[in-house]
């Protein structure tokens, strides 16, 4: 966000050479997540995703509407037949499921003690708790972080990439 005569306004990241930044220039703010996270769990209706996360309308409006120009949601005719409209993960969605669970797992090992209740992430078939990511080399070798290295792209000097 940027302030311009005491109203923040949004920068996109779009140009970025980075596809962090790319990908939080479409999904970077909590509401998105959030609608997302309830995406996966099976959240198809403006109704149920703004009881579930006490959203203003307006703002759940907005948030909707910027996913799905995003190719992150489409709108499908409802799933009753009734003259409502389901959202529902696109490929492109779906693709984001490994970052809703790495925000989970990181959110289970920092922000909860070991008694504290939070629900969990289990296998539908076998009902057990689902393996935590690890990062794994072409070879199969586990990487942490410091195993790794962003190569950064050359920018020139007319701002192209």
């Amino acid at each position: 966000m940027m302030r311009i005569g005491g109203v923040a306004k949004r920068v996109s990241l779009w140009d970025a050479g980075c596809p962090v930044a790319r990908a939080l220039d479409v999904i970077g703010d909590w509401w998105s997540l959030l609608i997302i996270r309830d995406a996966f769990d099976g959240v198809r209706r403006f109704g149920e995703f703004q009881t579930g996360l006490g959203i203003a309308k307006g703002m759940l409006a907005a948030r909707l509407r910027a996913l799905t120009e995003r190719g992150i949601l489409e709108t499908v005719p409802a799933s009753d037949g009734s003259a409502y409209k389901d959202y529902v993960l696109t490929e492109k969605g779906r693709g984001l499921f490994l970052v809703i669970v790495a925000l989970r797992q990181w959110g289970e090992d920092h922000l909860y003690g070991p008694r504290d209740p939070r629900s969990s992430l289990v296998d539908r078939e076998t009902g057990a708790p689902v393996a935590r990511l690890d990062l794994r080399a072409a070879d199969g070798r586990r990487l942490a972080w410091s195993d790794t290295e962003v190569r950064k792209v050359a920018r020139s000097r007319t701002g192209g990439s």
